[in-house]
């Protein structure tokens, strides 16, 4: 049974709307995505010239779309955004380090079509959720995801292109805007609800015409970016079938799966729909199946966007038909150079001031999550522990990360993956008592026949 959506959803997740109100809507998720920085990662650990680099982040639009369109209107059947994931950032640059790009794509496919056997036809993926991911565990992750993520985007407003001084303005005065947008949308009249629908559009419009002040505002790659370009499979050679590297992506992979699950819990928490087995299993087919397609067209694997995901509650706009049109704009600006290169010319704190908000937003949803648990020594040590873990990977030192073995550089690489794992872990091995709340299946998941 659905429970009522929190933080005011005004277009719940199957009402209907336009399709202009869908692709406006639809468009605030993109315009706030930084889903262009983790490829551009990635290609400058794998030395790809300039050409190439544009092109492989063409592809991860391109892949991204796709990917959404498949898990919002087949899978998981909810609000989610795909998107590039950080997760398999390190694993990604190895591979293709040392045995060719090729064997990057040959890494990806295997595992992805795992992650989608364990939903179907096999189903495992709900029992194992509902073994190992009760709402303490659940709304811990979401908190992690929250905090693990703020350092990011603050980090990234530090080092933004131009003077430290503007970017910090910069960024305040969008995430500013986007606050009083908020608080106006708290108004039950026409006035709040346009400022809450439309209120990351506004901040984005705000923090760039703050940006141009400064002269950090340049749209002149646009002239040079082509109108149109058709993607191609394997774009980057035939794939190499490595064992070790496939062991190692699987790895990667079942990672990705526990951040992504706590994406969908934010968003099963902000829209009151529940997680029964059903669609949880139709979520790890549309989790597999968008990693696919993503290693297919040559990008990187996807995951639930838990940056969109905060979105929800920040807008009230819980509407799978707003984030199918996110998907759809996400596949033409694959197809379109041009605006796919607009959007990488927002500036970095203008996104990173929004992000902020979503990063705060998040850790709320966690928290209401575990509201109801009593919080005693084993459930604090649960809750507590992996947040202490998370902050202290997010702050490793470099040269400590990279003289640790291999495997657990791919591990260490990311605070999300830490905190989530530590939760899980901790749950299982640290006994419970007899209190009973912290033992329910997250989001109330429910046996369906």
């Amino acid at each position: 049974m659905d429970r009522k959506p929190e933080n005011g959803i005004i277009i719940g997740v199957d009402d209907k709307i336009s399709y202009g109100k869908a692709l406006l809507l639809g468009a605030q998720h993109v315009l706030a995505m930084d889903l262009y920085i983790a490829p551009i990662i990635i290609a400058g650990l794998l030395s790809l010239g300039t050409e190439n680099t544009s092109f492989f982040i063409q592809m991860c639009f391109l892949a991204t779309g796709l990917a959404t369109l498949i898990q919002t209107g087949a899978g998981i059947k909810l609000p989610v955004v795909q998107g590039p994931s950080y997760v398999p950032i390190g694993a990604i640059a190895a591979i293709g380090g040392k045995l060719g790009l090729g064997a990057i794509a040959g890494s990806l496919i295997p595992g992805a079509l795992i992650i989608a056997l364990l939903g179907y036809p096999m189903k495992w993926f709900a029992k194992v959720v509902k073994r190992v991911i009760p709402p303490l565990v659940g709304g811990t992750v979401i908190i992690i995801v929250g905090i693990a993520l703020m350092p990011v985007g603050i980090n990234n407003i530090y080092i933004a292109p131009g003077n430290v001084g503007d970017n910090i303005i910069v960024a305040a005065v969008s995430a500013g805007v986007l606050i009083v947008c908020m608080l106006l949308g708290r108004k039950v009249n026409g006035v709040g609800t346009f400022f809450r629908l439309v209120s990351v559009l506004i901040a984005i419009v705000a923090g760039t015409a703050t940006a141009s002040f400064f002269g950090t505002v340049d749209f002149s790659p646009v002239k040079e970016a082509a109108w149109f370009s058709l993607p191609s499979f394997l774009p980057f050679g035939k794939p190499i079938f490595n064992v070790s590297a496939i062991i190692t992506m699987v790895l990667v992979y079942f990672i990705i799966l526990i951040e992504t699950t706590g994406t969908w819990f934010v968003v099963s928490t902000v829209t009151g729909k529940e997680l029964d087995e059903k669609r949880l299993n139709r979520a790890s087919v549309g989790e597999g199946l968008g990693c696919f397609v993503g290693a297919l067209f040559g990008s990187t694997p996807m995951t639930g966007y838990s940056s969109n995901a905060g979105l929800l509650a920040i807008t009230g706009v819980a509407s799978r038909l707003a984030i199918m049109a996110s998907g759809f704009i996400l596949v033409c600006l694959g197809l379109v150079p041009k605006l796919s290169t607009a959007i990488t010319c927002i500036p970095e704190p203008v996104i990173n001031g929004i992000f902020g908000i979503v990063c705060v937003a998040i850790v709320t949803n966690g928290m209401k999550v575990i509201q109801p648990i009593i919080i005693d020594d084993r459930n604090m040590m649960i809750i507590g522990i992996p947040i202490l873990l998370t902050l202290a990977v997010t702050v490793l030192p470099k040269e400590v990360l990279y003289s640790a073995p291999e495997w657990a550089t791919y591990i260490l690489s990311s605070g999300i993956t830490v905190g989530a794992l530590a939760t899980v872990i901790l749950n299982l091995v640290i006994p419970s008592g007899e209190k009973k709340s912290a033992a329910e299946p997250v989001s109330e998941i429910t046996d369906t026949p």
